[in-house]
């Protein structure tokens, strides 16, 4: 499967806007139902704003999500950092958890697993896992699941149900690329036919699968894709195209149509769809009098946990600021030798709290040479994974001092960073600070309250954007 030059996404005439807005709008109105998003890293709130976010899930989290005042709440699962027995077991407890604060409230909901945009995570398991238990304690039937990796600011675009990962100038299948090639994640097939085929173990085909086109989007052919909804039966699965917001307003107009008429799917989707059917309204970039406190004079820190390729190429032009600026390489390949890794974190927190004092921002990142666990046990590497992002999250966790702004720059990263080192159990989406880098201000209970927390996933960005928000900081 070859790649796409990124002109051939104007090569679709886009619809009438106006009507497509109308037609949107109209439609969420109809829309009575709490969105409930489990976010399986702190990421999927790069696309929206004012949005709670909550990093537990507990029955009275869960019911404060219902009752704000708000139609959408996030819950930060971290699973990507889990092992398999210990995602399905979260997820029995959300949909446990779900299905008892739904009934006391009498709200009902529309459920959205949000993942990757590059299809790595644990699929089939966490959807499965919870239309089963949903199942199980009520009268609820899934009809289907929707998929939908479309993330337009991280240049991941569906295209005749392939998927395409934007390098350059150049789209490229997902298979094709590094993120296919995750230990733990990975996969063969960019089609996302052939993806869920090959996820489910042939339980699901390719052949099965309902596919939404372009063609159907761009023609706004609301009646022949809820049609399509309708058909749909024993929670089989439907492929969302699409390369603009446009397309998704298109398809979410069609999909409220067939939820009115009792058919009931779940969202396994990335950052795109929440936004959309949330009714999200586009935000300016946020800027650095909303991020930095004037009477903090210490330093900042960047944590880069990320080894994707483009965190690496960020990090290094993040070396060409002219900002003061103090690198520090924490090695996490010590975690095989005892107690060396606790030495490290002591070492290096001890440099970074004495150049954050001075005011020079510090950066610390970890040794880029990938460590490669000798075994092909998936959960063992995993386990070794989060051996070390802890001890990594734990130097911001354990700073005796308030940096003026921290950033972790990695999925899994900037979760443990938000959960174990910072312990925010809720906290505002205040919006972005570039496209796809979304901010938290940290509440109250945090370890460093009220404070904006900039997460910046390893994949999404140009070459120039960390360095480019350090700058703006500074």
């Amino acid at each position: 499967m070859d790649g796409l030059n990124i002109e051939v996404l104007k090569s679709y005439p886009m619809p009438d806007l106006k009507k497509v807005d109308v037609l949107y709008e109209s439609a969420l109105k109809q829309l009575n139902k709490k969105i409930v998003v489990l976010d399986d890293d702190p990421t999927g709130v790069q696309t929206v704003h004012d949005i709670y976010v909550y990093t537990s899930w507990d029955e009275d989290t869960v019911t404060k999500g219902f009752m704000d005042e708000n139609s959408m709440f996030f819950v930060l699962t971290n699973s990507r950092g889990f092992t398999s027995d210990e995602t399905q077991k979260v997820h029995e407890e959300i949909g446990k958890t779900l299905e008892k604060v739904s009934k006391g409230t009498g709200k009902d909901y529309i459920l959205i697993s949000r993942s990757d945009s590059t299809m790595r995570g644990h699929y089939p398991l966490e959807t499965k896992t919870l239309k089963n238990t949903i199942e199980k304690m009520s009268d609820k039937k899934f009809d289907g699941e929707i998929m939908s990796p479309f993330f337009m600011e991280g240049g991941r675009y569906t295209i005749d149900n392939v998927h395409y990962v934007k390098e350059g100038e150049e789209l490229v299948p997902a298979s094709k690329t590094e993120f296919a090639k995750d230990k733990t994640f990975g996969y063969k097939n960019s089609h996302i036919g052939e993806y869920i085929e090959e996820k489910t173990k042939g339980e699901f085909k390719a052949e099965d699968t309902t596919y939404i086109t372009l063609k159907e989007l761009r023609s706004i052919d609301i009646t022949g894709i809820t049609h399509k909804l309708l058909a749909v039966k024993d929670f089989n699965k439907i492929v969302l195209n699409a390369i603009d917001y446009t397309d998704v307003k298109v398809f979410i107009v069609a999909y409220i149509r067939a939820m009115l008429q009792d058919k009931r799917f779940m969202f396994r989707s990335a950052a795109a769809v929440p936004k959309v059917l949330g009714g999200v309204t586009d935000a300016a970039l946020l800027k650095k009098e909303q991020l930095i406190e004037n009477n903090n004079k210490n330093g900042g820190i960047v944590l880069i946990g990320s080894h994707v390729n483009k965190t690496t190429l960020q990090f290094e032009d993040l070396k060409n600021t002219v900002q003061p600026m103090e690198f520090i390489e924490f090695n996490q390949h010590l975690v095989v030798k005892e107690n060396e890794l606790e030495k490290e974190v002591k070492r290096v927190i001890n440099l970074a709290e004495e150049k954050i004092r001075s005011g020079q921002n510090v950066v610390v990142y970890t040794r880029r040479e990938r460590f490669d666990l000798d075994t092909d046990d998936k959960n063992k590497q995993l386990e070794i994974s989060i051996k070390i992002s802890d001890a990594v999250t734990s130097v911001i966790g354990k700073l005796g001092v308030k940096p003026s702004f921290i950033i972790a720059k990695g999925g899994i990263t900037s979760s443990d960073v938000g959960t174990k080192a910072l312990k925010v159990k809720k906290a505002l989406v205040m919006g972005q600070v570039k496209p796809g880098i979304p901010v938290w201000m940290t509440g109250e209970e945090s370890r460093f309250p009220q404070m904006p927390y900039i997460i910046f996933p390893g994949n999404v960005g140009e070459i120039e954007t960390l360095k480019e928000i350090v700058d703006l900081l500074s």
